[in-house]
């Protein structure tokens, strides 16, 4: 008679949960026959995806590599010193903690560990293109900490520096954020920092967005100029989901540990960890570069496109992987132009734009990234098509679009090789 725990460990997901079996596999089938142009999303390697799959999910580990608190730790002390170590060496810092569950951890991490609650802070506003974990009322940051926002200049829907140092002056803030979710520009980290120095705070960037690019030479790092970084390793990192932060004085380093654990959470996910390392491994590659700086071309290419086409781009252009579309100049909202490129197969998300009030249901932005579309293989032609495509749809052109659509996944295959 066959053991009971046999069925345990052997039987196939497909026989075991044939629920969760089948929309895993139209998941799959979703992402090949789908363009993703969601900004914060990407796809990972199969390296990663063996690894994120792996038994090391079965191990629980709390504290650091040496200094674990649970036996059987030396696997788990490898996997976790190389990202580490990789995370040091790609971006050019002294200290990195890859613990973190998310982006948002992260941060949560980096106000623990500088700041007691009620303290000042300034940071974009979400409408600009800030982040919720910066402060946000409905956040914990925005719960705990005395938050001010800065926004963007409304003509040129840029950050206007000297605007953002009267304010500093203003508030005198014990923290100066910026980086975000839809900013679509590079930031003048230096300007940024001596704001910051201006009124004794301490400065953090939030790269979540562009750390692929950073890692890449795409993009201006900050790590020279802010005290901490935090980032996500998806993204233009196109790995692992799940958080890091970086610092280039490792005396910040005491502090964001334990401000990590026991501060903010336990155990670590350590199949997460071992994704990342793998992530980072494979930033480190030459090739790695290429990419980077075909996202921001090809990011470039599908602004201008849109732009031709008389659907108006936020701020005009992009220096990242982010094209922000001002929905309101076709004659939609937000949420209509979403609904719309995604009955054709294109997926996206609407999005607050400069101005815009806090209610979803008015935002009229479209937010667009271009790190998915070019880990599958599009260069800036097939995102100049993309962009025609779009501005047909969003102008109610769109009765060959879904082939279109078809060809252009078919070209491009993502695992189905």
């Amino acid at each position: 008679m066959e053991d009971a725990n046999t069925g345990h460990f052997l039987a196939p997901l497909a026989e075991r949960d044939p629920l969760v079996a089948g929309a895993l596999r139209s998941e799959a089938a979703r992402q090949e026959r789908q363009i993703e142009l969601i900004a914060s999303e990407n796809t990972v390697s199969r390296a990663c995806l063996e690894a994120i799959g792996s038994a090391i999910t079965n191990k629980t580990v709390e504290g650091y590599p040496g200094r674990r608190f649970h036996g059987g730790a030396e696997f788990a002390d490898v996997v976790e010193q190389a990202a580490i170590d990789r995370a040091c060496r790609l971006f050019g810092c002294a200290y990195a903690n890859v613990q973190p569950h998310s982006g948002t951890q992260a941060n949560q991490a980096v106000f623990f560990s500088l700041l007691k609650p009620g303290a000042r802070v300034l940071s974009m506003s979400l409408a600009a293109g800030g982040h919720l974990s910066h402060g946000a009322a409905p956040n914990q940051s925005g719960r705990f900490f005395d938050v001010t926002h800065y926004g963007v200049d409304p003509e040129t829907e840029r950050i206007d520096y000297d605007a953002v140092a009267a304010l500093a002056a203003e508030v005198r803030p014990e923290l100066v954020i910026s980086g975000g979710s839809s900013y679509p520009r590079a930031i003048d980290f230096a300007r940024m920092r001596a704001i910051a120095d201006s009124v004794g705070a301490r400065y953090l960037v939030d790269m979540a967005h562009f750390a692929g690019l950073v890692a890449g030479g795409a993009h201006p790092s900050p790590i020279a100029h802010a005290d901490i970084v935090t980032c996500t390793t998806t993204k233009t990192l196109r790995g692992a989901r799940g958080g890091l932060i970086l610092a280039a004085d490792p005396a910040f380093g005491p502090g964001l540990q334990s401000a990590v654990f026991p501060g903010v959470q336990g155990s670590i996910h350590l199949q997460t960890i071992a994704g990342k390392a793998v992530t980072l491994g494979e930033a480190l590659e030459p090739s790695f570069r290429d990419y980077a700086h075909a996202v921001v071309a090809n990011a470039r290419a599908l602004a201008a496109m849109l732009e031709g086409r008389g659907v108006r781009v936020v701020t005009g252009g992009s220096d990242t992987h982010l094209v922000l579309v001002d929905t309101a100049s076709v004659g939609l909202s937000g949420q209509e132009a979403q609904d719309r490129i995604e009955a054709v197969g294109i997926t996206s998300n609407k999005n607050p734009a400069p101005s815009d009030p806090p209610a979803p249901s008015q935002w009229t932005g479209l937010r667009l990234g271009t790190a998915s579309g070019t880990t599958r293989g599009f260069g800036t032609a097939e995102f100049e098509r993309i962009g025609a495509l779009i501005a047909d749809v969003l102008a109610g052109r769109d009765a060959d679009a879904p082939r279109l659509v078809a060809e252009l996944c078919s070209v491009f295959p993502l695992y189905a090789r």
